[in-house]
């Protein structure tokens, strides 16, 4: 974890978490799933004239009323209670009943019509022989509201079918205009302006696109009994207007990085021009290089402060504007100059940026350029050759000067190769931080393009990062290309996992075609990918084949 002492904010404490549960009543429609949704109060002090699932509060009561309820097998005492807080909500807002009479049939328009919706629901219901059908409730998300608002819940999102014989009244107070909607057309309605809903509710709809039918999106829900997916989002700043990002999106790391408590403080837009602050001794500025290839451009990184001095990590293209900016951020006084290999987009600025600092001449000395010789099997654009080779594991170390405190910034150099046989990784030991050059990367896979690129040495080199992360306990990974990445040992871990899993279609496609070409393979093994990149994906595949057959038998 990052020291405290290098945060860019002053940290506070989010605010208390209510417990609360809401509940999406399914139904099948002509064009599939349907939902109930209502608007909210625009006098509500949460969300006020968003559209919503029926919910609310968790009451003790609700925790004690278990022996009113059915209960299936394998259902929580936790997820008891959450389903008769939803039951009990639905009553109270919509006049839905889920229950059941004595004889097992399900309640309907009647038995409401016998309930007042403004006194108690359960010892309304235990005097009418009813039963609350928790069993027919299922847990299908937990969102938990982002740590910068300032009322949070952690709410259950549960699944049920919408009664027969039922139809929902709003209750006019907290509740109104009650509607049955597809998700596509409420995503629609929303983005046109004319049906708010809020962050949960849209990614919520965006998951249940995925299911063809009420039956479904149950017996998904019933396989675990457990959550399909649990998010407590963040958020930031996206063209000067709130965006927020659940767990498995590319920004949601680093604006755990440089947010942890949830400030919505930091401006994700692409920054070319200037220095993004990640943590006070760690900068990022993109160079000017956008491209299928490079994504938003080459992130060259600045570690260290005005007390120690800095190092470059990655000066990136041959691009005068680019490297004057790093040499500026850095106040001049840049210490090393680190390529974590010798591709063009990474390396070519190293000379120029050196050949910067030896003409500003302001007494801090000439910066060497670290890093690993190029292989013979480097391509002729990725020559490289550094004033001083690295050693693996070795430190690269600044530390400040002066009568203050002292402090280090220290750099462990971890030999990677895979993507390029030069390849590096850095760990800055202190704030556990990963820079993982083009080893790892946010919204893609690098791609292993042999000779210098090898597939064994990919996957074992990130058994080895995962090693370095347990011993450093790292948590971010910054990458050549993307935004901070977070959950640092779990990032490898899919990663690793996203390679095995692309092998083993490849190895089935080439046991179905075994006189098959190339372009044949590749057309069937990348067919979930753009076909204009897999002009691209074909090199990674010729990696994947090499591997495959160097394989010894049986180990395929």
């Amino acid at each position: 974890m990052p020291r405290l002492n290098q945060l860019l904010h002053a940290q506070r404490e989010p605010a208390p978490l209510w417990h609360a549960a809401t509940v999406l009543l399914l139904r099948d429609g002509p064009q599939g799933v349907e939902v109930l949704m209502t608007r909210r109060s625009l006098s509500a002090s949460f969300a006020p004239g968003a559209y919503v699932f029926p919910g609310g509060g968790i009451d003790a009561a609700d925790g004690q009323a278990h022996a009113l309820a059915q209960r299936r097998p394998g259902q929580s005492d936790e997820h008891l209670t959450q389903a008769i807080a939803a039951i009990r909500e639905s009553f109270e807002e919509l006049g839905i009943l889920l229950a059941r009479r004595a004889d097992g049939t399900a309640a309907d328009a009647s038995d409401v019509a016998q309930l007042d919706r403004h006194a108690p629901l359960l010892p309304q219901c235990q005097a009418r022989g009813l039963t609350l059908a928790a069993n027919e409730v299922f847990v299908l998300a937990r969102w938990i509201t982002d740590r910068d608002l300032p009322r949070r819940f952690d709410v259950p999102f549960l699944v049920a079918r919408m009664p027969h014989n039922q139809t929902a009244v709003a209750d006019e107070r907290e509740q109104f205009d009650p509607v049955w909607v597809r998700p596509a057309d409420a995503l629609v309605r929303h983005r046109e302006g004319s049906f708010f809903m809020i962050f949960p509710t849209v990614r919520t709809l965006e998951r249940l696109l995925h299911f063809p039918d009420v039956a479904a999106v149950l017996q998904a829900c019933a396989a675990t009994e457990e959550p399909l997916w649990t998010s407590c989002p963040r958020a930031g700043l996206l063209v000067g207007r709130e965006a927020r990002y659940m767990e498995g999106d590319a920004p949601f790391g680093e604006l755990a990085l440089v947010c942890p408590d949830g400030q919505m403080l930091h401006h994700l837009d692409w920054q070319h021009t200037q220095p993004v602050p990640l943590l006070k001794n760690v900068q990022r500025l993109t160079a000017t290089n956008p491209g299928v290839m490079t994504g938003p451009g080459t992130n060259s990184y600045l570690v260290g402060d005005p007390r120690t001095g800095y190092i470059v990590i990655d000066p990136g293209p041959d691009d005068p504007e680019h490297l004057e900016r790093l040499w500026r951020a850095a106040g001049g006084d840049i210490r090393m100059i680190v390529c974590t290999h010798s591709h063009a987009d990474h390396s070519p600025g190293a000379r120029p940026l050196q050949a910067l600092c030896l003409n500003a001449g302001q007494g801090h000395g000439v910066p060497p350029v670290l890093g690993l010789p190029s292989a013979p099997t480097a391509r002729a654009a990725s020559h490289f050759t550094p004033d001083r080779a690295l050693q693996h594991q070795e430190l690269l170390t600044l530390i400040s000067q002066g009568l203050e405190p002292e402090i280090t910034h220290t750099l462990q150099v971890i030999h990677t190769p895979g993507h390029a046989a030069n390849h590096l990784c850095l760990a800055l030991v202190e704030d556990g931080l990963l820079f993982s050059g083009d080893h790892i990367l946010n919204g893609s896979t690098t791609v292993i393009d042999p000779p210098d690129g090898n597939m064994t040495a990919y996957l074992d080199s990130l058994a080895l990062l995962d090693n370095a992360c347990a011993e450093h306990r790292i948590d971010f990974i910054l990458p050549a290309h993307g935004h901070v990445l977070g959950e640092a040992r779990t990032a490898i871990a899919h990663l690793r996992a996203h390679r095995l899993q692309r092998e083993a279609k490849i190895l089935r496609v080439m046991q179905a075609l075994p006189e098959g070409t190339m372009d044949e393979w590749v057309a069937l093994a990348y067919d979930d990918v753009p076909e204009r990149i897999w002009p691209v994906a074909k090199r990674s595949l010729l990696a994947h084949v090499e591997r495959l057959r160097a394989l010894p038998p049986g180990n395929d």
